[in-house]
């Protein structure tokens, strides 16, 4: 494999792992996606890996679907890191410039990043991603870039990503067994972000909510940067066990009906609209109207954006959504749940599909693949910038990489 040229996304889910192999254009501003393969995961719970050599076979069924795709081998990979262990915070650095005619410089910009990096962080976790959103000169702020400029005090805003070092090394490991080294590994969330959200958006305030099979998982943009996560343990999962238990199916056939015949808006069924269901036990299927399904399902979809909502009221930003929401994951491919969120939280609200990228993209225009193609995303677009910590602990997004990463290129060791 050309890594310069091509670039794979490993996006390893509760309840799949999908693979994208892309290949840079050769004039290099554009990727095709030549390579994709999925596979049914049952190695991870809540986004945390339970049983290690399962989620290896998962990984290598899936990367040898997308290599025969594609044609080439895969060695290398920008994997996607989510679970119930992210915790994402924001923080800030302060320092006093130095140099004598108090002209800001590369060296000064570093000294606040560490400054904005001295948080306690529980010995068991680890930063993630570190993600400048803007720098402070004496009272002046939206800065991006405050090299050259002159003052007395230089202070940045940061987002930091932590996550459990043995969750992060599980995933590793997993994917190193599977025959495949790990480049860097990502939060989802920010992965997902390179492919489903507008600059725009990004700048105006936008929410990004990947409804995962175990977990439902939460972004926050404003002024081009991220400013809050969170992950909130429900997701497509609940819905499964909702209609097994409701409709007394096997948990295999609820998810068969879920996909096929689900809902989360009552008054988009049909009264006549009925469904065959499997029963336990070797028993005759039974015949039930639709509209039981769906309302098994609202409820459930009902209290997973109430408690969305909660988060983000608690992080005090419901009035900074001035673009809505996105909504991606799997169970947001079910009916009507752009509808159900517009009552919860009365923004304009739409479904995301993955876009940057050329090649198969009829095949991947699905909010399934979102993780997998913002992954490769992520990596294109972040060549060559400077990263620290043992999987990254600098990492930057969107405008602000073009306009600072090369100033951490110098002055921060690998």
């Amino acid at each position: 494999m050309k890594k310069d040229r091509h670039y794979i996304g490993l996006d390893i889910g509760t309840s799949k792992v999908c693979a994208i192999i892309c290949e840079a254009a050769e004039e290099g501003e554009k990727l095709e996606i030549i390579g994709i393969g999925s596979a049914e995961s049952k190695g991870l719970k809540k986004g945390s890996i339970i049983n290690l050599e399962s989620t290896v076979e998962a990984i290598k069924r899936t990367v040898e679907e997308a290599e025969l795709m594609a044609g080439i081998s895969a060695e290398a990979a920008y994997v996607g890191i989510a679970g119930g262990h992210i915790k994402g915070f924001n923080s800030r650095g302060v320092i006093t410039v130095s140099h004598k005619h108090r002209e800001i410089t590369e060296d000064d910009v570093g000294r606040v990043i560490e400054a904005a990096k001295s948080v306690a962080i529980p010995e068991d976790r680890e930063i993630l991603h570190l993600v400048p959103q803007q720098f402070i000169v004496d009272d002046q702020n939206g800065i991006f870039d405050p090299v050259g400029m002159r003052g007395s005090r230089l202070e940045v805003r940061v987002h930091i990503v932590t996550g459990a070092i043995t969750s992060i090394q599980n995933v590793v490991t997993s994917v190193n067994r599977a025959g495949i080294e790990v480049l860097d590994t990502v939060l989802v969330q920010l992965a997902e972000s390179e492919t489903l959200l507008s600059e725009d958006e990004k700048e105006l305030g936008v929410g990004l909510v990947d409804i995962g099979g175990g977990t439902t998982d939460l972004a926050i943009f404003r002024h081009g940067s991220i400013c809050h996560t969170a992950v909130l343990p429900f997701g497509g999962d609940h819905f499964t066990n909702d209609i097994a238990v409701g409709l007394r199916t096997p948990i295999p056939e609820g998810e068969k009906i879920k996909v096929r015949y689900g809902c989360a808006m009552k008054s988009l069924i049909d009264e006549v609209d009925t469904i065959e269901v499997p029963t336990v036990g070797g028993r005759n299927p039974k015949l039930l109207s639709r509209q039981v399904l769906c309302e098994i399902i609202q409820p459930r979809a009902e209290e997973i954006f109430t408690l969305v909502s909660h988060e983000i009221e608690k992080a005090g930003y419901e009035d900074i959504l001035n673009a809505g929401l996105v909504l991606t994951g799997g169970s947001s491919l079910l009916e009507g749940i752009a509808d159900v969120a517009e009552q919860v939280f009365d923004l304009p609200i739409r479904i995301g599909s993955p876009s940057g990228v050329g090649g198969l993209v009829d095949v991947i225009n699905s909010p399934k693949y979102s993780t997998a193609v913002g992954l490769v995303l992520y990596g294109f677009y972040n060549r060559g910038g400077k990263e620290i910590g043992k999987h990254g602990g600098i990492k930057f997004l969107g405008n602000m990489a073009s306009k600072v990463k090369n100033i951490f290129a110098e002055i921060i060791p690998r």
